[in-house]
């Protein structure tokens, strides 16, 4: 789009907004924003906006006090879902230091750089993510549940399917704020859906990604309904992942692509996947960063544990879909969509990079091997805390992220495990309380 600032001042006046929600993420991907009325547009174009970064936990404000807000222009949206007089529109910025210098441990910065390591390359990185999301109830003071009358499975339509006219209106809203919608669908378990939006440029679709969640949480809540992209919100179902499609083009052409490739992939697509593999036990502690996030890996529900990929099944970290040409991809399957965006495309395209660089060899296919024969240590982090431990002591996460940002993910993080290890669960009410 490439909008400059007298773009914004006119788009803002003929659509009629009145606020501007100026967003960023701190380092878990949590969206935060403050609101401005169109009356102080100038001063936010200017970079002029700044708050006090100590009162977030999920930025590194020990010694920073403030931090400025810098628009990028080219996320400029109007909200459809908000009052049509004296409309709301979003910007989503960078955070920068007082000198106007990226904050070092700005998620969306952070990304950028390994872009940027990538465009020195002459590679552009192309994502096309798959969320996966549950719609509940809400109790009667509108809290949200884990309670739905749906029974619906993969594929299924209405009247069986109860979140048809909830989807669809996301659906319709996405295409009011410019998404591409490829397709959407219930997916396998009662009151799961998936939305799926075309592919971008990592950046765009890690903004996609923070967008998408807010569109989806502001829509389902006008049909009582509360969305929830907890990676396992219930024991008897398949749990929510967040797929990552991964392409590398350069000058407009996949270079993923080899037609004498018997599965369609060139070498630097292998070198590519053997990368991920390689470092993907470190970076699962930002792909699957909250507890419950282990609860959907532990499950027998396709589930993506073993460190290595396959054309033909779903068990595999890694899947090859069958697109050829044009559409040559891998398609990484852990993650889920707790996770901060940001960081995740930067650490799976620096690893990426890494087995391009080393020509780090892929593994032979996991087509034809017994998942039961699969030694633990060619298997993701079994928990949090493995996940953590692995983390800290990683040297390449901490040369993407920063070593101080590492250090403070840890630090919550460990705080987390923690508080989780000592509550006492329903599980262990019913399964000692009567026999001990």
């Amino acid at each position: 789009m490439g909008y400059i600032k007298e773009d914004i001042f006119r788009m803002v006046e003929e659509d009629d907004v009145e606020f501007i929600r100026l967003q960023f993420t701190d380092i878990f991907g949590t969206l935060k924003n403050v609101a401005i009325t169109s009356s102080q547009l100038r001063k936010a174009l200017d970079n002029n906006c700044m708050f006090e970064a100590a009162s977030i936990d999920g930025l590194l404000a020990n010694d920073e006090i403030e931090l400025f807000l810098h628009p990028d222009l080219d996320t400029y949206e109007v909200f459809p879902w908000r009052p049509q007089n004296g409309k709301v529109a979003r910007l989503i910025c960078d955070l920068c230091n007082a000198d106007g210098t990226p904050y070092m441990a700005d998620s969306r910065y952070i990304l950028k750089k390994v872009i940027k390591d990538a465009a020195d390359m002459g590679y552009t990185f192309d994502v096309g993510p798959e969320l996966e999301f549950f719609l509940f109830h809400t109790d009667d003071d509108g809290m949200p549940t884990t309670v739905s009358h749906d029974r619906a499975g993969y594929f299924d339509l209405g009247p069986l399917d109860l979140g048809e006219n909830a989807r669809r209106d996301i659906v319709l809203t996405l295409e009011d704020m410019n998404y591409e919608i490829e397709s959407s669908h219930h997916e396998v378990s009662p009151a799961q859906h998936e939305v799926d939006f075309k592919y971008a440029d990592a950046l765009k679709t890690a903004d996609n990604i923070v967008t998408f969640k807010l569109v989806v949480k502001s829509t389902v809540k006008r049909h009582g309904l509360f969305a929830s992209f907890m990676p396992k919100p219930k024991d008897d179902c398949a749990g929510s992942g967040m797929h990552i499609n991964m392409s590398l083009s350069k000058d407009g052409v996949n270079i993923f692509e080899d037609k004498n490739d018997e599965n369609g992939l060139s070498t630097d697509a292998y070198y590519f996947m053997a990368g991920i593999m390689k470092h993907i036990k470190a970076i699962t502690a930002i792909s699957n960063p909250i507890v419950n996030s282990y609860k959907r890996l532990a499950t027998v529900f396709e589930t993506p544990v073993c460190i290595g990929w396959s054309t033909k099944n779903k068990s595999p970290l890694i899947r090859i879909p069958s697109s050829k040409g044009a559409g040559a991809r891998i398609e990484l399957r852990s993650p889920d969509p707790s996770c901060n965006p940001y960081l995740a495309l930067a650490l799976c395209l620096a690893a990426g990079l890494d087995g391009i660089k080393n020509k780090y060899e892929a593994p032979a296919s996991m087509d034809s091997v017994d998942e039961s024969e699969i030694k633990d240590t060619d298997r993701l982090p079994w928990n949090l805390q493995t996940a953590i431990e692995i983390f800290e002591k990683d040297e390449f996460v901490k040369s993407v992220l920063g070593e101080e940002l590492v250090k403070r993910y840890v630090k919550i993080k460990k705080e987390e495990w923690k508080s989780y290890s000592e509550c006492v669960s329903k599980w262990e009410i019913d399964e000692y309380l009567y026999r001990v």
